[in-house]
């Protein structure tokens, strides 16, 4: 049978001394602080991973961090050193920082739902009066999370409360609240040339065994960030309309409108083939809106072999 998605993977490379299986990357430690990260077709909303594999979606991811990783490098370093395949990424094994820095240039998503609410303090930051949601704000603002362990939800903190608990040192704080400032910046001048607004998004670093702070994880992609199209935006704004959304958000609305929002009791509704289509194109579109690029699809005969080989081959050389 022809593995047309990949879902999970058993994988056992020379050297490995590690596995780690997240909701979407399954990561695999190799001696000599590499670290192998492999993006699979799932597809998580609501913290739940939904059954079925996405066709493409983690080849997608990959390519899209890859490229932005490439594009960010002058600016910021970052843990990637190859990709050998399209669903995987090489690099340096980091320890790291229990917080994600999540950025917003916006009021939308999250910290729309608690304004609406009434909270104009968000992760230690005040927020203007006045805004109605998608409104820019004055300027970026960052509102850190907790990393959640497997299947908690991440929690909003404020940079008081990083220092304060030691989570992070305030020396260090001061690299990565910099780095998220200059990677927000250039994500949202390569976004403008696209067409599309980066509203917001989230950064994840760590430190290499010599004590450097790197960029890890993804960077840009549908799963870490909040598109709009440009056009039209202050058009929508003005007449108080939904913007126009480039992420996996119309997921969340699917799911929302099968009465699915990962609560308890709550049951999954099917998503059949022809769904599952839809969705994959969906992803295709946000590729080739994100990076100006046609997508190719990989050869998805036997997926599994494929990484392995390639890998491998990698690992040889």
């Amino acid at each position: 049978m022809s593995n047309k998605t990949i879902t999970q993977t058993h994988f056992k490379f020379p050297g490995q001394t590690n596995y780690y299986k997240g909701k979407v990357r399954e990561v695999y430690s190799l001696e000599d602080d590499l670290l192998i990260m492999i993006a699979t077709d799932r597809l998580s909303a609501f913290d739940v991973v939904m059954p079925k594999g996405i066709p493409y979606k983690g080849q997608i991811l990959n390519q899209i961090a890859t490229k932005m990783m490439r594009d960010t490098e002058d600016l910021v370093p970052n843990w990637l050193l190859a990709t050998p395949d399209p669903n995987v990424a090489v690099g340096k094994k980091c320890e790291p920082f229990k917080v994600e820095m999540v950025i917003r240039g916006y009021m939308s998503g999250h910290a729309a739902r608690e304004y609406k609410a009434g909270k104009r303090m968000l992760c230690g930051v005040t927020l203007p009066e006045g805004l109605k949601e998608n409104d820019k704000f004055p300027q970026p603002i960052i509102t850190p999370a907790t990393k959640a362990e497997m299947g908690d939800h991440d929690e909003d903190i404020s940079k008081e409360d990083i220092l304060k608990r030691g989570i992070v040192s305030a020396e260090d704080y001061a690299v990565l609240e910099d780095y998220t400032h200059k990677l927000f910046k250039r994500g949202t001048e390569i976004a403008a040339k696209r067409g599309l607004i980066l509203v917001d998004t989230k950064y994840e670093f760590g430190k290499t065994s010599d004590g450097k702070i790197v960029l890890i994880d993804e960077i840009h992609t549908p799963d870490s960030s909040r598109y709009f199209y440009a056009e039209g935006y202050e058009e929508r704004q003005q007449k108080g309309e939904p913007q126009k959304q480039l992420s996996k958000e119309f997921v969340r609305q699917w799911l929302i409108s099968n009465g699915f929002q990962g609560l308890e009791g709550q049951k999954l509704p099917e998503m059949t083939d022809a769904y599952i289509e839809t969705v994959s194109e969906r992803y295709i579109e946000l590729f080739e809106n994100i990076t100006g690029e046609r997508f190719v699809k990989a050869d998805v005969t036997d997926i599994e072999n494929r990484i392995e080989s390639n890998v491998l081959e990698y690992l040889n050389t």
